[in-house]
């Protein structure tokens, strides 16, 4: 895994966000994903995400993490998601349709 990473956190309350998303993001769980760009990704996630130690591009040393989410029907890649990106975790129970919105 990189050593570098989009954006680094050290903040007490930027931790516990992305500690918060961790927590709600189990292995092999059908999820909706909505990003802070407005975009949804929904996938399966295929192992819960841990918090690591990253550099920003000004070698600030932080925290942050990254999903893989594999896609519902494995037809395509895995997306690969940074932490600090999600805004939002809704889960899919199975059976779900992913393309209809609520």
């Amino acid at each position: 895994m990189s050593k570098y990473a989009p954006h680094v956190y050290s903040e007490h309350v930027q931790i516990a966000t992305l500690e918060h998303w961790v927590s709600l993001l189990n292995g092999q769980e059908r999820v909706r994903i909505e990003l802070d760009d407005g975009s949804m990704l929904s996938g399966t996630v295929a192992v819960r995400p841990t918090i690591q130690t990253y550099l920003d591009d000004n070698e600030n040393e932080g925290v942050n993490g990254q999903l893989r989410l594999d896609q519902l029907d494995a037809s395509q890649a895995p997306h690969w998601i940074w932490m600090d990106r999600i805004v939002a975790v809704h889960p899919l129970p199975l059976g779900d349709d992913p393309q209809v919105m609520p």
